[in-house]
């Protein structure tokens, strides 16, 4: 073959070769299931964890390509990072919150502060102490208002652990098996429990993945495998529930979270209670309401939002959080008739004390039908943690008249559809629901029958307080739940005696 000829050859090769490496990436394996000290992938990864006090770290690949949405994902017990490019996790080095990178050089600019200008050093600490105190003091100032406050001294704002049922689940959820955090079981059991469940059947789909029945020790529990599209959703998710303190008879009761290995590819899980009757969205479909129901589901969600949006102060407390995808696919309904809040894959968190709005690093968008106008208008202020809350309320509204359209008075009730079925198509895009919100301004016909019950006739009122197209002008969450509440009392009263003045 002429020189010329086989120079081309070796460029063919090379190229194919270079096409090849594109696609497929040789990484560093260290995990359990790695038959040998390498794999090969679409991106390499390194994990750690820190469990009873012992760090464990481990290398190797995802079989997709998720490196858009692998953003550096560091916790205090948990984290992974990634990278794209063959072998390049061998030397990559990933560090706990709090984990000091031993072997690290001191910077430059260390030296210098150390070395040269001890004096600055020392009143820069000393600023920080003097901060640090003023900070202290604000957050015990603001904790005793919150609990002297008539308006936030509920008793579902404590933060006392609510448990289901008599269960081993129980007994590890218990007070003396909890990180402190929230999570309701330390990373260790987490992963145990995680790798000792038995898949049953799948119970529902969607862009975000897939959600099973699995059984643990004889006892149901829900297990949703994310997607690989969706991992960030998983992220935040596993993030929240093990960093703040949810515990919430309306708010999804939280297990454990891994990332496991089944069928030669790695699977993202977040295991939560079961709750057979599914969905909000399901359960209207084929339940018929009566009055006590209607507002027994309506107080639960709201009571559970409110949980939610409010900030508690002190070291058992949490930052306030926006749901960001409120609506009834979102909400179980469990076997008591009380719903819980499900999927915090795009909530934003706030806390007064630092000021910091934490809104994640989720590309996915909440669900165009629930979107209020601000949102659809793009006009909603990222910046300002109360427009996300004031989101949750537009969506609130539009579940409400989802449970109300369900409800029989006098023998009527009509049969279940969405929110704004009769005005966009059923899989509407952004410009059908931003034409009807926000141009037309037009918001759900509300069924006529509620007027003529004394009880449920304050329920337009509510709605349409909801539904304002102005943010500023929505009901708050507490406001919302005080107003049920009472219309739940009213229901037990003698009907000479139901008052017809606005619960609002």
């Amino acid at each position: 073959m002429p020189p010329r000829a086989r120079g081309g050859a070796v460029l063919v090769l090379l190229s194919l070769s270079l096409a090849i490496a594109a696609d497929e990436l040789q990484c560093a394996c260290d995990m359990p299931y790695c038959p040998t000290p390498t794999c090969t992938g679409k991106v390499c990864f390194v994990s750690k964890r820190r469990e009873a006090g012992r760090v464990t770290q481990h290398k190797g690949c995802f079989s997709e390509h998720l490196l858009e949405n692998c953003k550096p994902y560091v916790m205090e017990h948990f984290g992974v990072r990634c990278c794209n490019a063959s072998m390049c996790n061998a030397e990559l080095e990933i560090y706990l919150r709090g984990e000091e990178a031993l072997g690290q050089s001191p910077s430059l600019s260390n030296l210098l502060l150390l070395i040269f200008v001890p004096l600055l050093t020392l009143l820069i600490l000393v600023a920080l102490t003097i901060l640090f105190l003023w900070k202290l003091a604000q957050h015990r100032r603001k904790r005793l208002l919150l609990f002297k406050h008539s308006d936030l001294g509920d008793t579902d704002l404590m933060l006392k652990a609510s448990m289901v049922g008599d269960s081993t689940l129980e007994d590890l959820l218990n007070d003396d098996c909890t990180t402190g955090s929230g999570s309701g079981l330390p990373f260790l059991v987490q992963r145990t429990v995680a790798r000792q469940i038995t898949l049953v059947e799948c119970v529902g789909k969607g862009r975000y993945g897939e959600v099973w029945r699995g059984v643990w020790q004889g006892e149901n529990v829900a297990v949703k495998i994310f997607s690989s599209r969706d991992e960030q959703s998983w992220f935040r998710e596993t993030e929240i529930y093990n960093t703040v303190l949810l515990r919430h008879d309306n708010i999804l009761g939280f297990i454990a979270s891994d990332m496991t290995s089944r069928n030669s590819s790695t699977q993202l899980w977040l295991i939560t209670h079961y709750h057979e009757k599914g969905s909000l969205y399901d359960y209207l479909q084929r339940t018929t309401l009566d009055v006590e129901t209607c507002l027994g589901l309506a107080a639960s969600i709201i009571c559970g939002l409110v949980h939610l949006h409010v900030e508690i102060f002190g070291t058992q407390g949490k930052p306030a959080i926006a749901h960001r995808d409120l609506k009834s696919r979102n909400i179980l309904v469990k076997s008591n008739r009380q719903c819980c809040i499900a999927d915090l894959g795009l909530a934003v968190m706030h806390s007064q004390g630092s000021d910091y709005l934490d809104i994640g690093h989720n590309p996915r968008v909440g669900t165009k039908r629930y979107m209020a106008p601000e949102v659809l208008s793009e006009q909603i202020r990222t910046d300002c943690f109360e427009s996300y809350k004031k989101t949750d309320i537009w969506a609130y509204g539009l579940v409400l008249w989802e449970i109300t359209r369900r409800t029989a008075v006098n023998g009527i009730v009509e049969e279940y559809r969405p929110p704004f079925f009769d005005a966009v198509p059923s899989d509407p895009s952004f410009e059908d629901m931003k034409k009807v919100v926000c141009i037309e301004q037009r918001t759900p016909t509300v069924p006529n029958r509620l007027f003529s019950d004394p009880v449920l006739r304050a329920l337009p009122g509510l709605m349409k307080e909801c539904w304002y197209q102005s943010p500023a002008a929505r009901l708050t969450a507490l406001r919302i739940k005080k107003s049920l509440q009472k219309l739940q009392q009213n229901l037990h009263q003698p009907k000479e005696e139901h008052s017809d003045v606005s619960v609002l």
